[in-house]
């Protein structure tokens, strides 16, 4: 069917799908958009007109029933990827579910389950896309023992901000929006997993700095359960001890999205805000940027992955079900463990 025609219905436009699902799949041969749901009608409407899609449904379950819709793609907040995800197979149709998966793992095994009921449909998880450029040269070079054994890993999710009491409460910080999503954790640990594989032991600390905020509607005011700041250690598979600090106190930090990987013979450092990848080995004075061939920049091509898979084409590399189930076990034990101040092991 590498030809055939796949009518894809959205249910959910938020900034991501507008940006970037919508035109990325409108530039690919074969596809029609052919419906789209939004929290209102009238905001449905706004994204039919901008990007000529011929209809707007005001209930998402109008989506997933249409008969003459193939595959799904959910953009909304994480509070109902699982149930869509699975009524969405259940009538037949591809899933592309936005990051992250699920509001917790439980829900991101429900969504595995389902998926694997119905092995002719293709399931994705919109994947962490921020370190795509690097992943294969890092793989690569921890393959080639440029590192050695890996001892220790440092991984910095922070905002050079301070913490502002007046905001309103953002939906990222709305726990029955988010579940146990927190900050940029899920984000780098998915990038961090390509890497060397999956922790196997967490401790985490996490704090609420401003427990109340004013909720993202006006008016009322909304608790906050999601931390402002979260310190994780991890045991992983590779041997390794991790530390992680997420933050969004951090006023006038010089360290913001880095990762640092020290190892029996190397270091690896990758700097997101720089855009470098940086390394050195035993012997030398200083890290030195290290240069990433063309052949190996990864890019952003969730869309041609997801309708590639469907026809048959490859399969989903980024991101499957089952990584994506590992992220929220990984998201779960951390919020366990900074609740029940005890460590929490792998998997769930």
């Amino acid at each position: 069917m590498a030809q055939d025609l796949i009518r894809i219905g959205i249910i959910g436009a938020g900034t991501n799908t507008i940006d970037m699902h919508i035109p990325k799949l409108q530039e690919l041969d074969g596809i029609e958009i052919v419906s789209v749901c939004n929290r209102t009608r009238e905001s449905g409407q706004r994204v039919a007109d901008r990007f000529a899609i011929p209809q707007v449904h005001g209930q998402w379950r109008e989506v997933v029933d249409d008969a003459d819709v193939d595959a799904i793609v959910i953009g909304t907040w994480p509070y109902m990827h699982a149930t869509m995800s699975c009524a969405a197979l259940e009538n037949d149709k591809h899933v592309l579910c936005e990051a992250r998966m699920a509001m917790n793992a439980d829900e991101a095994h429900e969504m595995l389950e389902t998926a694997r009921q119905f092995p002719d449909l293709t399931s994705q998880i919109v994947p962490s896309p921020f370190t795509l450029t690097w992943d294969q040269t890092i793989q690569d070079l921890i393959a080639d023992g440029y590192l050695g054994d890996i001892y220790s890993i440092e991984i910095r999710g922070t905002a050079d901000t301070f913490v502002d009491r007046a905001a309103v409460r953002h939906w990222r910080q709305d726990f029955d929006m988010s579940g146990y999503n927190t900050m940029a954790m899920g984000i780098w640990y998915e990038a961090l997993a390509r890497w060397v594989g999956h922790a196997s032991r967490v401790m985490a600390m996490s704090r609420v700095f401003v427990p109340q905020r004013q909720h993202q509607d006006g008016g009322k005011m909304a608790t906050v359960r999601v931390p402002d700041h979260l310190d994780i250690l991890a045991t992983m598979d590779c041997g390794a001890q991790a530390h992680f600090v997420f933050s969004g106190v951090t006023g006038l930090t010089r360290d913001t999205n880095t990762a640092w990987l020290y190892g029996s013979e190397g270091t690896l450092l990758l700097d997101i805000g720089a855009e470098k990848l940086y390394g050195g080995r035993r012997g030398d004075k200083e890290l030195n940027e290290i240069s990433i061939e063309a052949s190996k920049k990864g890019h952003w091509r969730v869309e041609e992955e997801f309708i590639n898979a469907i026809r048959g084409l490859e399969p989903i590399r980024l991101t499957k079900f089952e990584d994506g189930v590992k992220y929220m076990e990984f998201t779960e034990a951390v919020a366990v463990s900074a609740a029940e101040a005890q460590a929490v092991d792998l998997p769930l």
